[in-house]
């Protein structure tokens, strides 16, 4: 649509004869004052972008004065309406997406409107890259192995997306066995300027991006401004409608100097990280700025950018500059591009030097490189930085609280362990059951000859966006293979390997360099393409490895070089679980457990007899650069990304449903038509009081939506495997939750269905577990809330602070939406998680400073009235809560209604954001 420009702002510029049409922001200087030349670059986006889409009514002459003068304080609190140039999807979060805009063409039809209108009105990039599962590994058959599997568990879903992608207009899929989704866009499918036709001109904008996956940030390395969202707002996008923010704050970060010798970019991310969150950023933007920046390749900002959820900021930017261009001529972009971007961001002011005056920030923050040291983080929890010289102290110390809390433990005898320092063995368990006579102290021997005890590493996955992205760190990773292999040091026989690259060029260039054999030697077989360990898909450790766990309640871990480690995530029997750079996650297969210093233990003996430590075998920074240059070429990213939506004969062989309208197929376990539109009028129904409610949970603080969505195995006696179970799905094709996102039924009842969710409900217990009130009566959430329903009895959860932090699930709100949850009442709240919530009209509700469930003596066990929603609600109103415990005592209090937007609000009352979009496209 063409803009008011009440500003006169367009104006025109030339690349290699060509004339281009774009919304100059100096044109608003004149009127704003130089304070526009001092904004963030990633604010300069955001306000060209209200300058384009400028219409008087979703975009106001006062929101585009709003943001161009904006002051790093004391700004006002307003709502902009931001309006992405493409929408970008992974399978996982895709498939819901596609089902839903099937479901919706089925409603418009039932509403007596065209279902055409239910389409892409912008670029929507789908790339499938979360379905593969690490079963085979560590041999050459593994990823033919795991991508024949993947093919077998996904025929139904796949079919899906071949549909929308035919039947669904200004839509591309990826297909499987390609890339990560953050990495195919950082090679192929970002363009950081769009150039696009309208009214007989070329239009050109800044490449902006939405993203179902929260990690979408990765692109902001690039200088594509981009984020991730939830599904259902995605998909609102996608139907035209504009995504509303307030105006952020913006957080500077000054880089200076330079990483040193044996520090990489996973070490500065962690460092990040950690410093970021201390700080507190959610919901704000950070951008980089100073001149440790141009010392930074591309591959080192793409794998900071990457890890802005794990920081907690909306992103975390990188503004073009000389190292953006020379990514995109290297990674194969066509020059034209090259030269339009370099001549539109140096005409729109959004082009970085280091000699441009550094932007206005709301805060900032400095950090030099040169103080970053080599890192891991866990086990819990990304920000949870390690350094390396104390990571065997900070396992003894993370080893005691996870066996503290278990109640099998003898306490005394834990203490009398901790007090003696541990065992002397470098495998160090604490038997936690079996025969109380026995030692304590003595390994577990498996029939396969080899020991397991607590902090045996069982997973080393080369995996993720953040890392398989940056030719350094997996270069880094082959060179230290190489060297260890030299020596004669081998992976210990109880760690499942994995090298799964976020693209084909990765495999290219090791094996250009001759590192891929060494790789092989340790394990480090490729095992797909795709998102495995970090997602959830690690698959089945080896039986011996699991007998031994689940016998002796071992607690093991893992050590991968993705972004999430988050508890019960990777693998459901291990409980600790660390980030770390490839070339260490190398290292801890070479050493099998994390009671190890690396500084002065040696890795085992070479054929001298001569000790070998970590130091002996590290590659230096120069060979590192030397192989890179030697076998990275760009060639390698324009014959990878030639046919990238093509597919090979499998793919293109599919059996596709055709037709404007999705033939559903009653007798699926993967998709089904979901009943949100069920019922649905043209008019909504007022909303209502919520009365009588129950908390179908109590929880404690940082609940993520890892424990919340859906996620990983499907477990045997969990909800979803029951139903499975009765509709005669035998245990090995369960598949994850994440390949059954298409099918609601399952998604209900995996629901709070994490393995290491505790509710206080239920003290004690880990799990899908809590007590129907007032019986009191123990069972599964997903039991509880359909007993609820049917007594007509709708339901809360009350939580502590950081409720929804993670990953951004459509699902976290989707699941509660089945179970009957009208609102959530919590301590604070992610922002992502909050949206998808009001997307799904669920009531997002904040307790009032200082208060929480245990300041106000409540147990979960009351009877909730929340009043003051049918009298009209209005952004941040405080709610009345009346609690009533069984022996009629009442508790009031007041919450805050967390719906920040007007448009939030049109949402809720549609009872969420795809009906309001439906009933706006029906009536035209």
């Amino acid at each position: 649509m063409a803009s008011l420009d009440s500003f006169n702002a367009k104006s025109s510029f030339s690349v290699d004869g060509k004339t281009y049409t774009y919304y100059k922001l100096d044109a608003l200087t004149d009127e704003m004052g130089e304070i526009l030349r001092r904004l963030p670059y990633s604010l300069r986006i955001l306000l060209e972008n209200l300058v384009r889409f400028e219409d008087g009514v979703t975009v106001t002459r006062e929101d585009i004065a709003a943001l161009a003068s904006w002051r790093p304080s004391g700004m006002e609190e307003r709502e902009v309406a931001f309006r992405p140039s493409r929408v970008l999807m992974q399978d996982l979060t895709g498939v819901p997406a596609f089902v839903d805009l099937a479901a919706m063409r089925d409603a418009m039809v039932e509403l007596g409107g065209d279902p055409a209108k239910i389409n892409p009105l912008q670029p929507a990039e789908l790339v499938i890259d979360h379905s593969v599962q690490v079963d085979a590994y560590g041999s050459s058959q593994a990823f033919s192995r795991n991508a024949q599997l993947e093919l077998q568990r996904n025929r139904e879903r796949y079919a899906l997306l071949r549909w929308g992608q035919q039947a669904l207009s200004n839509t591309q899929v990826v297909p499987p066995d390609t890339g990560i989704v953050h990495q195919v866009n950082l090679e192929k499918l970002a363009r950081v300027v769009f150039d696009a036709e309208q009214d007989g001109e070329t239009l050109s904008f800044p490449d902006t991006v939405i993203g179902t996956d929260s990690h979408t940030t990765m692109i902001n390395g690039l200088g594509v401004l981009g984020w991730g969202v939830g599904g259902i707002e995605a998909e609102a996008s996608l139907l035209g409608q504009p995504s509303p923010m307030l105006i952020p704050e913006v957080v500077g970060v000054r880089l200076t100097g330079r990483l040193h010798e044996g520090a990489t970019a996973t070490d500065l991310v962690l460092t990040v990280t950690e410093m970021l969150r201390k700080k507190g950023v959610v919901g704000k933007f950070v951008e980089f700025c100073g001149a440790g920046v141009s010392s930074l390749p591309l591959p080192d900002r793409a794998t900071i950018a990457n890890m802005a959820p794990e920081y907690g900021a909306t992103v975390g930017y990188f503004p073009v500059d000389a190292e953006t261009l020379n990514y995109l001529r290297f990674s194969g972009r066509d020059e034209t591009r090259v030269k339009l971007v370099e001549a539109y961001c140096k005409a729109q002011g959004l082009f970085r030097t280091d000699d441009s005056p550094e932007p206005m920030f709301t805060d900032l923050l400095e950090l030099n490189l040169d103080d970053v040291v080599p890192s891991i983080a866990g086990p819990r929890r990304p920000q949870d930085r390690v350094p390396l010289t104390q990571a065997k102290s900070s396992w003894r110390m993370n080893l005691e609280q996870l066996l503290s809390s278990n109640p099998n433990v003898d306490k005394d005898r834990l203490d009398a362990w901790l007090n003696e320092g541990g065992a002397a063995a470098p495998v160090s368990p604490f038997v936690l059951s079996g025969n109380p006579d026995d030692d304590p102290f003595l390994t577990v021997t498996t029939d396969k000859g080899f020991s397991l005890g607590h902090g045996a590493v069982v997973i080393a996955a080369i995996t993720s966006c953040t890392n398989t992205s940056n030719p350094a760190v997996m270069v880094a990773a082959g060179l230290l293979a190489r060297n260890a292999v030299q020596k004669g040091i081998r992976t210990k026989p109880w760690v499942k390997t994995s090298l799964a690259p976020g693209s084909k060029v990765v495999t290219d260039y090791l094996v250009e360099a001759g590192l891929m054999p060494y790789l092989e030697d340790l394990g480090f077989y490729l095992v797909g393409y795709g998102c495995t360990t970090c997602i959830g898909n690690s698959g089945p450790l080896d039986q011996p490895v699991e007998e031994s766990i689940e016998q002796f309640d071992l607690v093991v871990a893992s050590v991968l070089s993705g972004n999430r480690n988050f508890e019960g995530r990777i693998q459901s029997l291990v409980r600790a679980n660390y980030l770390a750079s490839p070339p260490l996650v190398v290292a801890y297969a070479l050493t099998g457990h994390m009671y190890f210093d690396f500084e002065t233990e040696p890795l085992g003996t070479d054929e001298a007899g001569m000790p070998v430590y970590l130091r002996d075998i590290w590659p230096s920074r120069m060979e590192v650069e030397e192989a890179i240059r030697q076998s990275l070429h760009s060639e390698m990213f324009r014959e990878n990304y030639l046919d990238v939506f093509k597919g090979d004969d499998t793919w293109r062989s599919l059996d596709v449903p055709t037709g404007e309208i999705f033939a559903w197929d009653a007798y699926s376990t993967y998709i089904r038509k979901p009943p949100y539109f069920d019922g649905m009028t043209m008019e909504p129904l007022p909303p209502r009081e919520i009365l009588g409610a129950r908390a179908l949970g109590v929880f404690g603080d940082s609940v993520t939506t890892d424990h919340i969505s859906p996620a990983g195995e499907i477990v045997k006696n969990s909800p979803a495997g029951r139903h499975l179970t009765e509709n005669d799905v035998p245990v090995a094709e369960f598949n994850t939750y994440g390949a059954r996102r298409g099918n609601h039924e399952i998604m209900g009842r995996g629901t709070f269905a994490n393995v290491r969710l505790r509710n206080a409900l239920v003290p004690g217990v880990e799990g899908w577990f809590t007590r129907h009130l007032p019986d009191g009566e123990e069972m599964a959430i997903w039991d509880a809330a359909m007993k609820y329903r049917e007594e007509g009895v709708p339901l809360i959860v009350l939580a502590g602070k950081e409720y929804g932090t993670g990953s951004s699930r459509d699902w976290a709100a989707k699941g509660p939406k089945i179970l009957g949850v009208k609102a959530v009442i919590v301590e604070s709240v992610e922002r992502i998680h909050r949206s998808n919530l009001i997307g799904m009209g669920i009531l997002p509700l904040q307790f009032e400073d200082g208060q929480s469930v245990a300041s106000l003596g409540l147990t979960g066990e009351e009877t909730f009235d929340i009043e003051g929603i049918a009298e009209g609600l209005v952004p941040h109103k405080r709610l009345a809560v009346r609690a009533t415990a069984a022996d009629g005592g009442v508790k009031t209090f007041n919450v805050i209604c967390r719906i920040d937007t007007p448009i939030e609000l049109d949402y809720y009352e549609h009872d969420g954001i795809l009906p309001y979009v439906l009933r706006q496209l029906a009536k035209g």
